[in-house]
């Protein structure tokens, strides 16, 4: 457990932070009636993940997504117990999160946005949502391993996982919210007690992430790299 305080801090204050802009967007764009609209609230999204994948990349791997734990514990990238505690401290950073949003953003606009939870639209149902959360986080998962676990990578820090996130709330935030991400789907659920289709929310994320890893465990990686087992490059 030692070795893991390091890493764990940094999944927390990298989820945080992710979960606090983008929730936060959210909030603040029911707050002064869609100012910022789908293009501000992506954005925001956007540019928080690049930033905290990069800054804690080197410390923890950068995960910040219990669907991305999974996948690279998945392509034997993490161990288990590893994976287990990043998730639980991913949950937890979350919810702290949501609570910050809460205590700290117009409390008329928080209760009215259920403090940044993402909506299934109306026209949407439960099967097609959690399908279209799969393809959307079977590409942000993709950009993962393409740009930061794989020897092949470009030096792009989080900057290529950041933009895959922001097409995917471009053209799926209007469907399901283009959560991809079951602890940023959690933690506002959890403050505002607001569970509507967030089964979808971890059913979408983890079958695209498991599609994801078999793909680039199996075919994409470099063949040295297919059998590696523990520790990968985006986990120290």
């Amino acid at each position: 457990m030692k070795g893991l305080v390091r890493p764990l801090v940094a999944e927390f204050l990298g989820t945080f932070g992710f979960v606090f802009i983008g929730a936060g967007a959210v909030v603040v764009d029911a707050s002064k009636g869609g100012s910022l609209g789908l293009t501000g609230i992506a954005l925001a999204h956007a540019a928080v993940l690049s930033v905290m994948v990069t800054a804690t990349m080197g410390i923890s791997g950068g995960h910040l997504n219990p669907a991305v734990t999974f996948a690279l514990w998945m392509a034997s990238k993490s161990e288990l117990p590893r994976a287990l505690w990043y998730v639980v401290v991913q949950l937890l950073a979350a919810a702290a999160a949501a609570l910050a949003v809460k205590w700290l953003a117009p409390s008329m606009a928080g209760e009215v946005a259920s403090y940044g939870v993402p909506r299934i639209a109306g026209d949407v149902t439960l099967s097609r949502a959690v399908l279209i959360e799969a393809v959307l986080t079977l590409f942000l998962v993709s950009a993962v391993f393409g740009t930061a676990v794989s020897a092949q990578a470009p030096k792009v820090g989080g900057f290529g996982i950041g933009i895959v996130l922001l097409s995917d709330i471009l053209v799926g935030g209007p469907l399901t919210g283009a959560a991809m991400n079951p602890a940023r789907a959690f933690g506002p659920a959890l403050v505002g007690n607001d569970w509507h289709g967030h089964a979808a929310y971890w059913i979408g994320p983890t079958f695209g992430a498991a599609v994801a890893a078999i793909l680039w465990a199996k075919i994409l990686l470099p063949a040295d790299e297919k059998r590696e087992t523990g520790k990968g490059k985006r986990e120290t």
